[in-house]
């Protein structure tokens, strides 16, 4: 069987991450929620420890100057900017959609079937990251990536 090491140590990453989020959210809220074994958003962020973890690897293993290097740099930059921006403020604007009935209640004095219908459920509220927890799971990606590499030598 094929292994391929720079892909398990990703994805080592991505599960390191995951699992230190839960003791990392019951710290500031002192409440265990087992969701964030599985979710997206929070502290650190999983996917900028994949991405890390890869390049680092990549880097360590093969140099600098090679073009897997470069690719995969380019995929860690495009998901790290796309966690901190776009699905961050899509996590923004979520909290004011989920909080649009509760507006049309106080507006309508809290009768909202005469206007509208009330929504089933709620958009997920938490699908980004702030720049902090980027770069710690960048951080962890990286140790992790060179570990990785030099594990496999």
């Amino acid at each position: 069987m094929m292994s391929n090491r720079g892909l398990e140590t990703a994805l080592v990453a991505v599960g390191a991450a995951q699992v230190m989020k839960l003791p990392i959210h019951y710290c500031r809220t002192g409440k265990w929620d087992w969701k964030q074994l599985f979710g997206s958003g929070g502290m650190p962020s999983s996917h900028s420890s994949g991405v890390s973890a890869l390049a680092a690897y990549t880097a360590t293993k093969y140099g600098m100057k090679t073009p897997v290097f470069a690719i995969a740099s380019m995929l860690g930059i495009i998901v790290m900017y796309d966690a901190m921006n776009i699905r961050r403020h899509a996590g923004e604007i979520a909290i004011q959609v989920n909080d649009l009935d509760e507006d049309v209640e106080r507006l309508t004095g809290n009768h909202p079937g005469l206007f509208h219908k009330k929504r089933r459920s709620e958009l997920k509220e938490a699908l980004g990251h702030h720049p902090s927890e980027v770069a710690a799971g960048a951080l962890l990606g990286v140790l992790l990536g060179y570990a990785g590499a030099v594990i496999s030598e």
